[in-house]
Parts: structure tokens; sequence; C-alpha cells
């Protein structure tokens, strides 16, 4: 893909209100029905450290908004992306910002993990609590991706977990969702997170609050990307 289009893309991105914009080559990650697909481009957006850091012993209204809100700008640029990408001859198929899908053996799954492609292009990694980590942002963050057949720039190198011996959104997790285990690319994600655990608890104890959808308790609690460290 031309350099000039790339540039402009991302400078369209940026402009949209999201803090990153990343390309990634992802053949061992797509699944089957999507492999005419080898390439990514992944969405960033940064939460605000005002809502985030009002949560405390549990979300709040003004989180669910934020991120009802993050997900659609999320979903917007991945029509921008994909309506940029088509004039010039590309297919792009958009990955929404929040969408669980039942039909491929993991009910707590997506049609394709935005977190692989992330990590592929090199903004960051898999944290203990399954979430992406940058370490810029941190967990603060909320992801999209657009698959292409469009050949993108791809010269990072995935980062390894840099979590260290820290267990601090371990112990902030009210599920006992986290395992405590730092991630190695390859794991499943059972080996780390139970789903299952965090989303039966989400629904029992906030549902009163956006349905039982949010938490952020451990991204809240992750140094990485914390406002004070700005």
């Amino acid at each position: 893909m031309d350099e000039d289009f790339l540039s402009d893309l991302r400078r369209r991105l940026l402009y949209e209100g999201l803090c990153e914009v990343g390309f990634s080559r992802i053949d061992e990650t797509v699944p089957p029905d999507l492999a005419r697909y080898h390439y990514a481009v992944t969405l960033m957006y940064r939460m605000s450290d005002a809502v985030v850091d009002e949560i405390d012993n549990s979300p709040t209204y003004a989180y669910f908004q934020h991120y009802r809100a993050a997900n659609a700008l999320l979903d917007r640029c991945a029509l921008i992306t994909c309506e940029m990408l088509r004039r010039e001859g590309a297919a792009a198929y958009p990955i929404a910002a929040s969408q669980s899908v039942h039909d491929r053996g993991d009910k707590y799954t997506g049609i394709y993990q935005h977190k692989s492609a992330a990590v592929a292009a090199g903004l960051g990694w898999i944290g203990k609590s399954a979430l992406f980590v940058s370490p810029k942002h941190g967990p603060r963050v909320r992801l999209a991706t657009v698959l292409t057949d469009a050949e993108l720039p791809c010269e990072t190198v995935p980062m390894e977990s840099r979590c260290g011996s820290c267990t601090l959104c371990v112990k902030a997790c009210p599920s006992g969702a986290i395992l405590g285990k730092n991630y190695v690319r390859g794991m499943e994600r059972s080996e780390i997170f139970d789903a299952e655990k965090c989303s039966r608890h989400m629904k029992q104890a906030f549902g009163h609050i956006g349905r039982g959808a949010v938490c952020g308790l451990c991204m809240r609690a992750c140094p990485w990307g914390a406002s004070l460290n700005h």
C-alpha cells in the first residue's frame, strides 16, 4: 500500500480522535472464514482519565456511557478505514469494537481478537488481566480492527509481557477471574483469565450499571498508563 495513503489514513484517524493506529500481518490468528485477509489495521482510543479514575469498588454510570461512546467512535473509524481502503481497490472487513459471538465455541469471544492484531503491530502486550496493555496508555484503551487484503508495512516486533511480578489487577478483581500468570504468546486465554467467572460477577454485582456489561476495576488498578504517571 502506498506510503502517502497510509499517512493520510493515520492522519485522518488521529483527527477523528484515536490515539494510535497500527499495522500488522496476521496469518496465524485469522479464523478460517476470514483467511483471505492477511493484514490488519488496529484502531486505538484512549479512555478519559477523569472517568476511569472515578472507578473504585464498582464501575460508574459515567464509565458505562463513556465505554459505549468509545466503542461507537471506534466503529465509526473502522467504517472510515474500510471506505478509504475500498477507494484504493482493497477489500476490508471491520471487526466491531465490542461484540461477542456465540457460534465459535466460546461465547465470551469476538469474531477476531483485537488484542492479537494490536500485539502483532508492536503496540503493547496482553496483561495478566487478559486486557491489552499499551506502554504509554496502559489498559485504559478501547480497540477495533479492520482486516484487509492490502499489503501493509509490518516491520514491528510483538512485545512480550512487561507485567513482571505486579499483581495489582489480580488483587483488584472482585470475581477472582484473574489467575496471576504472565501471558506468553501461544497461551490460551483460559490459562490466565476465567472469562465466564468475570461475566457472571459483572451481571450479578453490576447489573444495575449498564446491564452488567462493564467492570473496569482491573483496568483502574493497573499502574501502566495511570493518570498519575502523566
